[in-house]
């Protein structure tokens, strides 16, 4: 089951200007913010949706005005060039894992879930959580750990997995938890969800996609067109935040005698918008969901 659009109207509302426009939904999933984003538009309006995870596909809307793309969205230029939409009015993208996928014990998204290591949103490639606890060395994993998962012992994390898998290969959710389960009980949930989060950031590649698709974001969007933002922990937002600032990701901006620099996006907003109370009452994946807003020079 698909759960409800986090940020949904503030988000749409930031992102449609022009009811004739050209529209893109970087994160189909269930399809909850692009059925938001057609009620905005006119018989003349266009969106795309770009999912990676099959299971979105059984989710496509039943419009002329809507194009579902099954690609990551770190091909968003090409695969717009292909449909002949080389420029557009607005980019929304919702980052991280779907409540659907978390739910479907199988996929091994949810500490919840005894499943198979598998973490994977695009069920075609071949790189897996298996693979990379199983095979991946001391020092890469440490790194994993310590960059994605924000884990201050990965070095020791690491080297245990390593022992471990000598004798016996780690292969499901449980397995992995197992080598854990020493952790004092208010801690282990909180741990749990930082290395699964590291092991699936590693699989899907989603800092690299997710700077991809911010650089081709600029390159697409119509001058005064919106880049709309929704992300999950500090790692995403971080980039996110950088990029509409300076359109860099790391450095420092070139600037000019004056100490100014030439700006890639204004800020429709100088802080985060984030959800209220009722929201994440009734929706807990809205919790730590921050919202930016850029709007092209």
């Amino acid at each position: 089951m698909y759960h409800n659009p986090v940020l949904l109207k503030q988000s749409v509302d930031d992102l449609v200007t022009n009811p004739d426009g050209i529209y893109v939904d970087c994160t189909f999933g269930g399809g909850g913010h692009s059925r938001e984003i057609l009620t905005r538009l006119s018989e003349k309006g266009k969106l795309f949706g770009f999912d990676q995870d099959l299971d979105a596909l059984k989710n496509n809307i039943d419009d002329p005005r809507f194009t579902l793309i099954n690609q990551n969205f770190r091909f968003l230029e090409n695969s717009l060039l292909m449909y002949g939409s080389a420029k557009v009015d607005g980019i929304l993208a919702d980052l991280g894992v779907s409540s659907h996928q978390f739910d479907e014990a199988e996929r091994g998204f949810s500490t919840r879930s005894n499943a198979p290591l598998d973490m994977r949103m695009n069920v075609m490639q071949s790189l897996d959580a298996k693979k990379v606890i199983n095979e991946y060395g001391e020092e890469e994993l440490a790194n994993i750990f310590y960059y994605y998962g924000e884990l201050r012992e990965s070095r020791k994390l690491a080297r245990d997995i390593v022992h471990h898998r000598k004798n016996k290969s780690i292969e499901t959710t449980e397995d992995l938890k197992k080598l854990f389960s020493f952790l004092p009980p208010h801690k282990i949930n909180k741990f749990y969800a930082q290395l699964f989060q590291a092991i699936r950031i590693e699989v899907n590649q989603e800092l690299e996609a997710l700077k991809e698709m911010l650089v081709q974001s600029y390159n697409i969007l119509k001058p005064e067109g919106r880049l709309v933002v929704i992300s999950y922990h500090s790692l995403e937002d971080r980039l996110v935040k950088r990029f509409l600032k300076n359109g860099m990701f790391e450095g420092e901006p070139q600037r000019d005698i004056y100490g100014n620099y030439k700006k890639a996006f204004e800020l429709l907003k100088t802080k985060a918008i984030i959800p209220d109370d009722k929201e994440i009452e009734e929706n807990s994946r809205a919790r730590s969901a921050k919202m930016r807003t850029g709007i092209k020079l």
